[in-house]
């Protein structure tokens, strides 16, 4: 009789091991920590580290020891930086004559900046990217550039418009009076007209063209499209513009400062409340006060931008 022989025990393979969910979201979120590690590091190096060290110096101050002939010494001073700053009446007129200035200035770059990307919203492709590259090269200049080009043609004694004028019996002045916020506002309105109007055609582009066709349809008329149809659809990159173009204006420096030098008698050093910083801080070697001016300058642009965002979002929903 053959033995009868018992099938041999087929190896069955090794159980897999399942990660729990806690375990792989837990890895998922350190290789995303990984991921923005640099730009965690450049955002605390130069954002963080240096507004804490604003706000250290800002509660410190110089003392001269004696009766003010002996060397100074930085001493805590709590918040006495701050309680003197709101009582700077020359600090808050700069940030008021800024802030009304740019209320105006914004206004009218802006309404080009629409006026001129409706205009090219109904132009062919290829004259729409040659008028937006020639629009945007002021942009694309730098600031301390293109202000020196101005500067130029500013010059009471260089300059080629006032030689103009005078051949023609008229005589023209830059600077002085309302003519000094004219020219400032004519060098700014100048840089951003390109760019905002490259946003706004851009939301332009991105809407519907049945919307027009629909104006079209029930007999409206272009101009009637761009006010009724294209303006209400792209009010929310009008009030993100807005909102730049406001903290860009509190933050106002570079053209004033350079400006200054052909007429220190309409624009002073306190001009804007950035040229305070700057002269207290490098001038008068104040630093620790014009840290605290910094400081409230900051928190003050960050309040009236939400607010700005806030009500012009209301009133355009």
């Amino acid at each position: 009789m053959s033995t009868l022989t018992r099938p041999a025990k087929v190896a069955t393979d090794s159980p897999v091991r399942r990660t729990s969910p806690r375990r792989a979201g837990r890895r998922g979120a350190y290789k995303g920590l990984l991921f923005m590690l640099p730009f965690l590091i450049g955002f605390l190096l130069t954002y963080v580290v240096p507004i804490g060290y604003a706000f250290s110096q800002s509660l410190h101050e110089k003392k001269s020891s004696g009766i003010g002939f002996g060397p100074t010494k930085t001493v805590f001073a709590g918040f006495a930086n701050f309680s003197a700053i709101l009582a700077d009446g020359t600090f808050w007129a700069g940030m008021l004559r800024t802030l009304l200035f740019g209320a105006a200035q914004i206004t009218v770059m802006l309404g080009i900046s629409l006026l001129l990307a409706l205009l090219l919203d109904g132009v062919a492709a290829r004259a729409v990217r040659f008028f937006r590259a020639g629009l945007l090269i002021p942009y694309v200049i730098p600031g301390v550039v293109s202000t020196l080009i101005w500067l130029f043609l500013y010059s009471p004694t260089a300059s080629p418009i006032i030689d103009i004028a005078d051949k023609a019996g008229t005589s023209v002045t830059f600077f002085g009076g309302l003519n000094t916020y004219l020219s400032l506002g004519n060098l700014l309105t100048w840089q951003g007209i390109g760019f905002n109007m490259i946003l706004i055609s851009a939301s332009l582009q991105a809407l519907p063209r049945e919307l027009y066709e629909a104006a079209r349809l029930d007999g409206a008329r272009e101009w009637r499209i761009a006010w009724s149809v294209k303006v209400p659809n792209i009010t929310g990159i009008l009030v993100l513009t807005g909102m730049f173009s406001l903290i860009g204006r509190l933050q106002l420096f570079t053209e004033p400062l350079f400006l200054r030098y052909v007429a220190p008698e309409s624009i002073s050093t306190d001009f804007t409340p950035m040229l305070e910083i700057f002269d207290r801080a490098f001038k008068t070697g104040d630093y620790q006060y014009a840290a605290a001016e910094s400081l409230v300058l900051a928190v003050v642009t960050g309040v009236l931008a939400f607010v700005f965002y806030r009500v012009t979002n209301r009133k355009m929903s």
